[in-house]
């Protein structure tokens, strides 16, 4: 927690008492005079739990008269449940609050916080109860949650508003007005930013793509049935783990093909490493990969004794080019995935690695389903995520996009804010017409998820038929295609 530290486990607390003796007998008071009042930890035991139940019965209860008899609810019988609980050094349980899903349906990444409480006697300066909030929004965050909202008591939403909350309705719980406040959580758009924003300003007058393909995955090369992909690998994972750096420098370029309906015809390479046997991994990856996707190594050039970087460019074949700016308002939103596999070693939640167990001629249906296909408009998942990537579709079309989160196809093993926002392996967001029929991409899961508006940005669409901003603008700053 920013500002606090946790506290010893009852067992360890010995130890600190030790550590207390210690800094007294060397004069140390000021050490001791900054310790914390408190610290939050998760209750994962029953007797803190048993703690935070007696405290909200003592404040719910018999303080407020807002229960009858308890204040306990489905959400405390439910496993996901998180409680977070506010401990003195003594380790009495000070205050506590809880958070989790909605209901007992999918998580979605739709959570709710709530059941604050602070022993009376704890109440004041020290701020336990701004704390524990502090604490299940960052816990909420982590957790891959995507909209966080808590049902506060009237009296209490200035202390939400001045912790960032922002007011949606006002509700009745127990006969008592309330607020029903939302936690804003920019992880989509964040994410969008840092990967695509400058390239507007960087590319002015450039036209990457050309006229109609603007920002595209691959740009046609005029006068003939050639497009030409190019993509580097983020050095530090070229220096890390080179044999995937090599795997995924042919998967993101056939991907860029693919999404524009061209058949791969060959790649060429330029790497540079530390030494030969370094460049040997990445060079190992990369031929796999070509042999899997059955899409030859044309040539390339290796420098030695340089810091690790990895390019690889991709050519491919189509005479009917796929767009990723032509789609229009009224046009169904669509994601095609590969939910096979798992997060890659050392990329949990950022990279989904779905292609290296797969077969070639699985690979190869899937890098087939937008030729075969022919959407009006389509782009291969990138780096922005699936929400970024649908962000740039939608400002190359000159519109906006609404996500229905509960639609959007997602492996088990993924929360929803990792899923959206990671590099997925194989995904393709298209768009057209209501009443195209899917995809035909193999093993990977194809469904329609969302639709094209008027306007800019994406805006993510709940159950409850709410719609929160993940976007709330231009990706790229390359405007229209």
């Amino acid at each position: 927690m920013r500002g606090l530290r946790r506290l010893q486990r009852p067992a360890e607390r010995g130890r600190l008492t030790g550590v207390n003796d210690i800094l007294l007998l060397l004069g140390d008071r000021s050490t001791l005079a900054r310790q914390p009042a408190f610290g939050i930890e998760e209750a994962d035991g029953a007797a803190a739990l048993d703690a935070y139940h007696r405290l909200r019965r003592d404040v719910f209860v018999d303080e407020q008269g807002l229960f009858a008899a308890h204040d306990r609810d489905e959400r405390d019988e439910d496993p996901r449940t998180v409680v977070l609980v506010a401990r003195d050094p003594g380790g009495a349980v000070l205050g506590g609050v809880r958070l989790g899903p909605v209901d007992g349906g999918p998580d979605l990444g739709w959570w709710s916080g709530g059941r604050l409480a602070v022993a009376r006697a704890a109440r004041g300066p020290r701020g336990i109860g701004a704390a524990l909030v502090r604490a299940a929004c960052a816990r909420a965050e982590t957790e891959g949650v995507l909209r966080f909202e808590a049902t506060v008591q009237a009296r209490n939403e200035p202390l939400f508003r001045r912790l960032g909350w922002t007011p949606v309705r006002p509700v009745t719980v127990a006969d008592t007005p309330h607020t029903l406040m939302r936690w804003p959580i920019r992880r989509i758009g964040a994410q969008a930013e840092a990967a695509k924003s400058a390239l507007g300003p960087l590319l002015a007058g450039l036209s990457p793509g050309g006229a109609g393909f603007v920002g595209d995955d691959g740009a046609p090369v005029p006068g003939s049935d050639v497009i030409a992909a190019c993509d580097a690998i983020l050095p530090s994972m070229v220096e890390r783990d080179p044999e995937w750096a090599g795997w995924c420098a042919v998967l993101v370029n056939v991907n860029d093909l693919a999404a524009m309906g061209a058949t791969p015809v060959g790649l060429l390479d330029a790497l540079a490493a530390r030494d030969a046997s370094h460049a040997a991994r990445v060079l190992s990856g990369l031929r796999r990969a070509a042999a899997a996707y059955g899409t030859p190594i044309l040539g390339g050039h290796t420098q030695l004794g340089v810091p690790a970087a990895l390019t690889v460019t991709a050519l491919g074949r189509t005479r009917h080019p796929v767009p990723g700016g032509a789609g229009r308002p009224g046009h169904q939103v669509r994601l095609t995935a590969d939910l096979a596999g798992a997060w890659r070693p050392g990329y949990h939640g950022r990279q989904w690695d779905s292609t290296t167990g797969r077969r070639a001629d699985e690979l190869r249906a899937m890098t087939g389903a937008v030729a075969a296909a022919r959407p009006a408009a389509a782009k291969d998942v990138s780096m922005a995520g699936i929400a970024g990537t649908l962000g740039m579709l939608a400002e190359a079309s000159g519109c906006a996009a609404v996500l229905d989160v509960a639609a959007v196809p997602r492996p088990g093993a993924a929360t929803a804010g990792d899923w959206l926002t990671c590099f997925p392996g194989y995904a393709i967001v298209s768009t057209d017409a209501p009443g195209r029929p899917p995809l035909p991409a193999g093993p990977a899961v194809s469904a329609v998820c969302g639709e094209l508006t008027e306007g800019q940005g994406v805006g993510l669409r709940w159950p409850d038929g709410a719609v929160t901003q993940a976007v709330t603008g231009a990706v790229t700053g390359l405007g229209r295609a």
